[in-house]
């Protein structure tokens, strides 16, 4: 066999594997990152295990600061991305507003987005290029992936109570489980979906669809854990 017919043979396989892992969804993609940095994002691996009952803002905060404390990225102040909506006399608090305002690194040091306009697409072309939120790169403070849609368990319900600009909802339709206070079977989170993929509703990382319920259980049975992502707002 000639080497030119080698070389053909040895193309044409690299295109086919490329394909396959494109197709996949089960392979993780991980994009170039222009730029390393520390950890200033991360997915929480673990809630605090009531459902949607966070102890409201104070307490997601704490969960976030705790858990980047124990993995030695203490220097920050951590927020959780969340919004809620007005109530007992206080207004709505968008999660945008919470976050400070970029560059944001995950543990492996990869920009996930470098400013809160990338990271929301606040303009045509930058809702068309996207931010590089997804299954490989939303990993947790330890540096662990989240199994995704097409894995069990899929876990890839975020709660965010968000829409998809960051802001918090303003009609009346409970979409934040009493600002995150209920763990109840009942009410609802807007969840987004940390592998950016969805069979049958929207892909978004911060705005895909409400929760079953406000429960651990009903989180699970959504797809979900009652995860959140914590963002580091600024120095401490």
């Amino acid at each position: 066999m000639s080497m030119r017919v080698l070389a053909i043979i040895a193309l044409a396989s690299l295109a086919a594997a490329a394909a396959a892992q494109t197709a996949n969804p089960n392979i993780p993609q991980i994009p170039p990152s222009p730029a390393k940095g520390p950890m200033t994002f991360f997915l929480t691996s673990v809630g605090p295990g009531k459902g949607a009952d966070l102890g409201g803002l104070a307490g997601a905060d704490a969960h976030c600061q705790k858990l980047a404390e124990s993995v030695g990225a203490n220097g920050y102040m951590w927020r959780a991305y969340l919004s809620t909506q007005a109530a007992d006399g206080k207004p709505a608090v968008n999660a945008r507003d919470r976050i400070g305002l970029g560059p944001w690194h995950n543990q492996r040091g990869d920009r996930i987005a470098p400013n809160l306009a990338e990271l929301h697409g606040d303009t045509l072309e930058l809702a068309r290029n996207g931010n590089l939120v997804n299954r490989a790169t939303a990993l947790t403070e330890k540096g662990e992936m989240i199994g995704g849609e097409f894995e069990r368990p899929n876990q890839h319900d975020i709660l965010t109570g968000s829409k998809t600009d960051g802001t918090a909802y303003t009609d009346t339709l409970e979409r934040k489980c009493k600002n995150w206070t209920s763990s109840s079977p009942d009410g609802s989170a807007q969840v987004g979906h940390h592998d950016r993929v969805s069979r049958i509703t929207s892909a978004s990382w911060n705005s895909a669809h409400p929760s079953r319920g406000c429960s651990q259980e009903n989180l699970i049975a959504t797809g979900g854990n009652g995860l959140f992502y914590c963002f580091a707002a600024g120095p401490r």
